[in-house]
C-alpha cells in the first residue's frame, strides 16, 4: 500500500482511529497487524522476510544480553548479520553479482553462465534491515537493554508508517514511544495533518509532476542534448528531494498524529555549503546509522589521514551500494566519496586563499559561492544515481560536452510547453515556501505555522485544492521504494 492511493486514504483514518478507542493492552497488537496488512498490501509474498529477520534479532539479541563470554556475544552477533544481510544480498544483489560476473566471462571471450535468478526486489528491505542490525547492535555494545515482549519489538520493525522507506529508526527513541498510550491532542493532530499535506503536495505537485520531463530525457541518452540532459538533472534535483522528503513528511505526520515522534530525515540539504553538511541535512537516519555502525567502527577520523581517506570512501560506496544493486549508484556514491574527501583536505588551502583576498570565510558571498559549487556537484552525481544503465550515463554526460542543441530542441525532448514550464516553476515556488513552514520540533522558533496564523492557513487550503486538482486517482510509486 502506498501512501498516495485511495486505499491508504481509508486505511490510516481507521488506524488512527482504533488507536485512540481501543484501550492500552489492545493498541500496540493493533498496530502490528495493520503494520503488517500494509505491507501485505503491496507484496504479501515477501511478508514472511520481515518476520525471519525480526525473529532472528530478537532472539540473538537475547542471547548476546544473557552471555558474558566475549566469544559467544561475537558469535551470536556474527549469525545475526549473516542472516540478516544474507537475507538482503540474496533479494537485493544475489542477480546484480550473477550480470557482473556474466559480463566479466562474456569480455574473456568466453560463454556467460546464466545464474540470474527471478526474484522480486522486497519492499523496503534495506530499511528494516538496518534497523533491526542496529537494535542488535545496540544491545551487543550494551547501548540498551533486550525488548522482553517480542511483539513490541516486532512493531518497532514493522511499524507502518515508516516500514518501507524510514527514516531508520533507533530502538531507543521508537520503542518506549510504542508502549506509551498516546492519547489524541489538538497540537498532534494539526502538526501531524500540516507534515502530511506537506508530503502529499511534494510528492503529487512537484515530484510527479516533473518525473515525465526527467524520464524522457534520461530515456533517450543517446539522443539528448546538453540543455536537455542540463534542465532534465536540474528537474531531478528536484523531484528526488520531494519524493524522498514527502514521504518522510507524510510518515512523521502519520505517527505525530498518533503521539509518536519520529526523527527528522531532513533538513533543507541544498541549502547546505559543502558536500559534509549536505550529508548532515540529507537523508539524516542513514547518514547517522553508517557514522555509527561503519565509519567509527572503522576508525572514523581517529586514525591518520590516509585511513580516515579509506574509511570515508568506503562509507560512500557501501551507501552507494545501498541504494541499488547496480553499477550507477555504486559510482554515485564513490562521487560523493571523492566530493567529500577532496573538500576535507582542501579546505585550510581554500580559506587561506579567501582571506589572501581580503574576504571572510563566513561572508555572503563565499557562502553563496560554496552553496552553488555544492548545489552544482550534488546535481551532476544525481545524474549517475537516475540513468538507466552505465552507458546511458556516459552518454548523458557526454552530452553535456559535445552534444549541443538549441533551446527549442531541448523543449521539443521534454514536450515542454510555456504552461508547464510555468507550472514547473510555481510548483517548486510553492513547495520553497511551503517547506518552510512546518517545523519537526515544537520547540523550533522558526515555525511560521504558529506565527502567521490566518494566512499560513490560507496557503494550505489552496495547496490542498491544488492537491485535489493535480492527482487523478493514478498512485506513483515513491522513489525511495525500491531501496
Amino acid at each position: 500500500m502506498t501512501f498516495n492511493s485511495w486505499e491508504f486514504l481509508i486505511f490510516y483514518p481507521i488506524v488512527a482511529g482504533l488507536y485512540f478507542l481501543l484501550p492500552k493492552r489492545m493498541k500496540w497488537p493493533m498496530l502490528l497487524i495493520a503494520s503488517y496488512y500494509f505491507y501485505a498490501f503491496y507484496q504479501a509474498e515477501l511478508l514472511f522476510l520481515i518476520i525471519i529477520t525480526t525473529a532472528v534479532s530478537f532472539f540473538m539479541s537475547h542471547l548476546i544480553e544473557r552471555t558474558e563470554k566475549t566469544s559467544l556475544r561475537k558469535l551470536y552477533l556474527a549469525l545475526t548479520l549473516a542472516v540478516c544481510l544474507g537475507v538482503l544480498f540474496f533479494y537485493k544483489y544475489f542477480n546484480f553479482l550473477g550480470a557482473s560476473v556474466s559480463s566479466i566471462v562474456e569480455l574473456l571471450g568466453k560463454e556467460p553462465p546464466n545464474i540470474v535468478l527471478d526474484l522480486a526486489l522486497p519492499v523496503g528491505i534495506s530499511f528494516y534491515t538496518f534497523q533491526t542490525l542496529s537494535y542488535v547492535i545496540d544491545v551487543y555494545r550494551g547501548d540498551i537493554k533486550t525488548e522482553r515482549n517480542f511483539f513490541f519489538y516486532a512493531l518497532f520493525v514493522s511499524f507502518f508508517p515508516q516500514l518501507v522507506a524510514g527514516p531508520i529508526e533507533r530502538p531507543g527513541n521508537l520503542i518506549p514511544q510504542l508502549k506509551e498510550p498516546h492519547e489524541p491532542t489538538r497540537d498532534n493532530f494539526i502538526r501531524g495533518s500540516k507534515l502530511m499535506l506537506v508530503g502529499f503536495f511534494k510528492k503529487i505537485c512537484v515530484a510527479d509532476l516533473v518525473s515525465a520531463y526527467v524520464s524522457a530525457v534520461y530515456g533517450s541518452a543517446e539522443t539528448a542534448t546538453s540543455l536537455a540532459v542540463v534542465l532534465a538533472t536540474l528537474m531531478f534535483t528536484v523531484q528526488i528531494y520531494c519524493d524522498f522528503s514527502g514521504y518522510t513528511d507524510i510518515a512523521t505526520g502519520c505517527a505525530r498524529i498518533m503521539g509518536i515522534k519520529l526523527m527528522k530525515n531532513f533538513d533543507r540539504p541544498y541549502s547546505a555549503t559543502s558536500i559534509k553538511e549536505f550529508w548532515a541535512r540529507w537523508h539524516i537516519s542513514l547518514s547517522g546509522w553508517f557514522k555509527d555502525y561503519l565509519y567509527i567502527p572503522l576508525g572514523g577520523s581517529r586514525r591518520s589521514a590516509a585511513r580516515n581517506t579509506f574509511n570515508v570512501l568506503v562509507v560512500f560506496l557501501v551507501s552507494g551500494l545501498w541504494h541499488g544493486a547496480n553499477w550507477t549508484f555504486v559510482i554515485w556514491g564513490a562521487l560523493h566519496g571523492i566530493y567529500r574527501v577532496v573538500g576535507t583536505l582542501s579546505l585550510k588551502k581554500r580559506n587561506a586563499l579567501i582571506e589572501r583576498v581580503g574576504l571572510k570565510t563566513d561572508s555572503t558571498l563565499i557562502l553563496t559561492l560554496r552553496r552553488v559549487v555544492t548545489f552544482a556537484l550534488v546535481s551532476f552525481a544525481w545524474i549517475f544515481f537516475r540513468a538507466n544503465s552505465i552507458s546511458d550515463a556516459i552518454s548523458l554526460v557526454g552530452a553535456l560536452f559535445v552534444r549541443h542543441g538549441s533551446i527549442a530542441s531541448a523543449l521539443s525532448l521534454m514536450k515542454l510547453d510555456t504552461v508547464s514550464i510555468f507550472l514547473i516553476i510555481f510548483a517548486v515556488a510553492a513547495m520553497i515556501l511551503i517547506d518552510r513552514l512546518v517545523s519537526y520540533d515544537e520547540n523550533d522558533g522558526s515555525d511560521a505555522i504558529v506565527k502567521n496564523g490566518a494566512f499560513i492557513y490560507f496557503i494550505f487550503v489552496v495547496m490542498l485544492v491544488w492537491l485535489l486538482l493535480l492527482s487523478k486517482g493514478q498512485s506513483s510509486t515513491f522513489i525511495y521504494f525500491q531501496f
